[in-house]
Parts: structure tokens; C-alpha cells; sequence
């Protein structure tokens, strides 16, 4: 014990750290806030460091390279003892943070904590929560698996839109015209290095300016916040009705930090890391990639957009929602804290709470995404079967044997990610038709590779049947401009344009 206490008398007279741990860790807070309600910026710093010790752990392993990065996760998470588990407790603890922010964030504005003289630790909340999205953006490119692929390429395409500088943001984001090596490399940096090093600093000054203006009080009804007189009223609360933060409000402080971390572990536990899924492959256009769970309400939001306004909303509504934070402090800067008499924004955080709600609900399922039962569950309806011929019965057989009707529906069953085909042969000639098959197009994937000649000739004949009866098939305006040539001046090359017309000669190269 006599070495211990010299050691430490030895450290204490050097780095002089007795006086303000004392300070942080028994400076008086108002009574009323050693409250449950107070405990979710204690958790978010609980998890921020859960964070960087799970991400040093990983980068131990990972490798951000675009040919190893794919198969250093396997390795994790199949053959190092327990890597699987790091892998979960990261990205579980990844989800925990960005909850616990965005929470922190809606008590904050509710309780009117950012009002004076708090102005500044509220601009710094906000910056941390666009880093702590930020994390989680990069986080799941370092996936590099099929989704995060697309995704970036997606995210990559958005940034090419700023005006002027869209194509130096790109090349600066990926590292080149293309998404690569050095792209990997790139988002390595800013999810190990960068962004947590920011975030860690920030947060560090959050914590310190907390420790300084003291903790928000319990709003109440007209206790109204004034400048001239707020700091001697604070502090005067403090002084007749304060306890030292610890152990007063420590202890709250530590129970729901522990139930947090349980909770990570459990959800690691149980469900395990986030993929990777397939290798990326650029040549693989038969993906539909969604981001993570707390940015799927752009992707529904995004989707529903006209695309004329999709730029931009992407490049103004973001701008605005930041500026408007970051102005509230000093637009509302006084007056009540108390939300009982803050209609106005409490009516605003429950409509920015059902929105998001709403489109993250629809991003989960919604009217473009395929319905991959739809070709098991529904046949093709009789009526469409009707007087056909073999080669039509065996295109229809084709068709629901291909799982077209995840993407399409007929008869108004069947999936809406593609129109639907009930007129198709009224919008699309047969040589349109094959092309599409073949070659695909849009958001649909090519076939070429997938169906023989004579599967294509079937499919595209039932195809051809689809239309309403008063309504006459689509023509070529080619092929109809031929039909009027006189028969003694046109015959020969009628022959050549209908041939150069027909199917076999339109599939065979599109298949090549």
C-alpha cells in the first residue's frame, strides 16, 4: 500500500488530475435531473468508446483492399474464435449509438436545453450526429459486399450532382472515376481514423461544456429562460436544491449505460454480425440494394419522388435541415423550456418522428420491391390461356417458371417493381419485346444468358398475346412504311427490311 500511494503521489504532482476529476465528478446538479430522463448522453459516450474498441479489434483483421476485404470478413466471422461475435457487438453497437443520439437529440429539443447559455454544446450535438451517421455510412461500405457496391455506387451518383465541383467530389470520394482499391482505402480512413477521431474530440468538448454551464433543470411551466437573469438563477438552484452528480446521479447513469451494453450483447448473440452477402461483382445487375436500417426512410422518400425534384431535394432539403438546427439555438434562444407550453414544437418532433416512421416502413416492403411468392402462389389466370397455340402455352409456362411475376403483374396479381403486362403487346412490337428479354433494360436484368432461343420465341409469343381485344398489337412504323411500297418497285427490298425485321435476325445478335 506504501507503494501504491507513493506511486500515485509521484503521478498526482506531475499531471495534477486530483483537482478537476474532483471537479467533473462532484460538481452540484440540479435535484430534479438526477432523473432517467437525463441518462442517454452518458450512454452515447458508453457506446462511442464500445466502438472504438471493437473497431481496433477489427482493423487488426480487416484488410481494405478490394480483393481481401470480402474474405477478411468470412474469416472473421468463420474461422477466428469469437470474430463473428466482435463483428455483431460492432454493428449492433453501430445501431445502439445512432438510436441513443437521435433520442438524446429529441430530449434535448423537448426539454429546451439548447436555449442560452447551452447554445453551442446544442451545435455541437448536431455535428456529432452527422458523424455518427457518417460512421454508419462508411461502416457499411467497408462490407463491400453486393449491397454496399450498389450502394455506394448509388450514394457515389448523388454526390455527382452538386453543381460545378460533382465530379471532383466523386473522384475524391472514391478515389477515382470508379469504385476500386483506392476507394476501399479511402473509407478506411474515414470510418477508423477520420470520422472517430472528430467524433472523439467533439464529444470530449460536449462533455466539457456540460460540465462548465452545468446540467439543463427540469423545465417548468414559467420558469422562463431570460438572459440577463439565467446564470444567477441556475446557479442558485443549484446552490439550495443541488446534489453532487456523483453519486446522485451517477448511479442512473451507470445502470442504463450497463443495460445498453447487455442489450448489444444480446442482440450480437442472437442475430449475429451484418453479412457480408454476395461478393461484389460489377457485372451483376440483379441487386437491389438497401442501406441500413436508419437511412431507409431516403431510400422510400427518394423512390417516391417525381425525378425532377429527386436532385433537388438531395441537394437542398439536407442544407436546410442543417442550417435549421443549427439556427434554432439562436432563433429560440429564450422564453419557456417547458413543453407543456411548447405546442409548436412538440407538434414538430411528433411529425418529424411519424414521417420518418412511415417511409422507413414503407422502404421495408413497398410497391416496387419484388414479391418473390407471387410466381408460386398465383398461376396465370385462365383467361390468358385461352385459345392459345403450343408455342404460346409454353412461353406462359416460361414465364412462370422465370418468376417473372415477382417484378410484373398480370391480371393485377403479381409484383409492381415492372408495369404491369396486361397490354404489354399494345406498347412493345416483337422485336422490342425480344430485345427487352434479351438484353434487359431499366431496372430489369438481362436474360440472354438465362433462356434458349427457343424459350425467348415462347415467352415473347404469349407475350404477344397480351393486349386488350380492341386494341390492335403495336406495329413497327419500319415495317408499316413497307407494306405501302408498290409491289413492282419495293418487292426486293420489302424482303430485305422484313427480314432484317424478324426475330432470328433481331435475337441473334442481341444475344452475342
Amino acid at each position: 500500500m506504501r507503494w501504491v500511494k507513493q506511486t500515485y503521489n509521484w503521478l498526482e504532482s506531475r499531471l495534477q488530475l486530483e483537482g478537476p476529476v474532483k471537479d467533473a465528478v462532484l460538481h452540484p446538479v440540479p435535484r430534479n435531473t438526477a432523473s432517467w430522463w437525463y441518462v442517454f448522453g452518458s450512454a452515447a459516450f458508453t457506446l462511442l468508446i464500445l466502438q472504438i474498441v471493437t473497431g481496433i479489434l477489427l482493423a487488426l483483421v480487416y484488410v481494405p483492399s478490394a480483393g481481401e476485404a470480402w474474405n477478411s470478413l468470412n474469416m472473421l466471422n468463420h474461422q477466428l474464435p469469437l470474430g463473428w461475435f466482435l463483428r455483431a457487438m460492432h454493428g449492433w453497437g453501430s445501431n445502439f449509438m445512432v438510436a441513443i443520439v437521435l433520442i438524446h437529440m429529441a430530449q434535448v429539443f423537448m426539454f429546451g436545453s439548447y436555449k442560452y447559455p447551452r447554445e453551442l454544446t446544442w451545435i455541437l450535438g448536431v455535428f456529432l450526429l452527422l458523424m455518427t451517421l457518417g460512421m454508419a455510412f462508411t461502416g457499411q461500405v467497408l462490407r463491400f459486399d453486393q449491397d454496399s457496391y450498389w450502394g455506394l455506387g448509388i450514394g457515389a451518383s448523388i454526390v455527382s450532382r452538386v453543381p460545378f465541383i460533382g465530379r471532383s467530389l466523386v473522384h475524391l470520394l472514391l478515389g477515382g472515376p470508379i469504385i476500386a482499391g483506392a476507394t476501399l482505402t479511402r473509407f478506411f480512413a474515414l470510418h477508423v481514423f477520420i470520422i472517430p477521431g472528430a467524433l472523439l474530440l467533439f464529444a470530449c468538448a460536449h462533455v466539457w461544456m456540460v460540465l462548465k454551464l452545468g446540467i439543463n433543470e427540469w423545465p417548468m411551466p414559467g420558469r422562463a429562460v431570460r438572459r440577463s437573469t439565467y446564470i444567477a438563477e441556475y446557479n442558485k438552484l443549484t446552490h439550495e436544491d443541488g446534489i453532487p452528480f456523483f453519486p446522485g446521479a451517477f448511479w442512473k447513469d451507470l445502470y442504463f449505460s450497463g443495460a445498453i451494453i447487455a442489450a448489444v450483447v444480446v442482440c450480437a448473440a442472437v442475430f449475429g454480425p451484418y453479412g457480408p452477402s454476395g461478393q461484389p461483382d460489377p457485372t451483376i445487375i440483379r441487386t437491389v440494394p438497401k442501406p441500413d436500417f436508419f437511412f431507409l426512410w431516403i431510400y422510400a422518400l427518394l423512390a417516391y419522388l417525381p425525378p425532377s425534384l429527386e436532385t433537388p431535394f438531395l441537394l437542398i432539403a439536407p442544407v436546410l435541415a442543417i442550417a435549421g438546427l443549427v439556427a434554432l439555438p439562436f432563433m429560440a434562444g429564450e422564453g419557456e423550456k417547458s413543453w407543456h407550453r411548447r405546442p409548436i414544437a412538440v407538434l414538430t418532433l411528433v411529425t418529424v418522428a411519424v414521417i420518418w416512421g412511415v417511409f422507413t416502413n414503407l422502404a421495408t416492403y413497398t410497391p416496387w420491391s419484388p414479391k418473390m411468392n407471387a410466381w408460386s402462389s398465383d398461376t396465370v389466370p385462365e383467361r390468358y390461356l385461352h385459345g392459345l397455340t403450343p408455342v404460346e402455352r409454353r412461353g406462359a409456362i416460361v414465364f412462370q417458371a422465370m418468376q417473372c411475376r415477382n417484378c410484373h403483374s398480370i391480371g393485377g396479381q403479381g409484383g409492381e417493381r415492372g408495369p404491369a403486362l396486361d397490354s404489354v403487346a399494345t406498347r412493345l412490337t416483337e422485336d422490342q419485346l425480344i430485345r427487352q428479354v434479351i438484353q434487359g433494360g431499366g431496372n430489369m436484368p438481362a436474360y440472354g444468358k438465362n433462356l434458349s432461343p427457343s424459350q425467348v420465341t415462347a415467352l415473347v409469343s404469349f407475350l404477344d398475346t397480351l393486349h386488350p381485344h380492341n386494341q390492335p398489337e403495336a406495329v413497327d412504323s419500319a415495317e408499316r412504311a413497307v407494306t405501302t411500297i408498290p409491289a413492282e418497285t419495293g418487292a426486293k427490298s420489302s424482303t430485305k427490311v422484313k427480314a432484317s425485321a424478324s426475330p432470328q435476325a433481331s435475337a441473334a445478335p442481341a444475344g452475342n
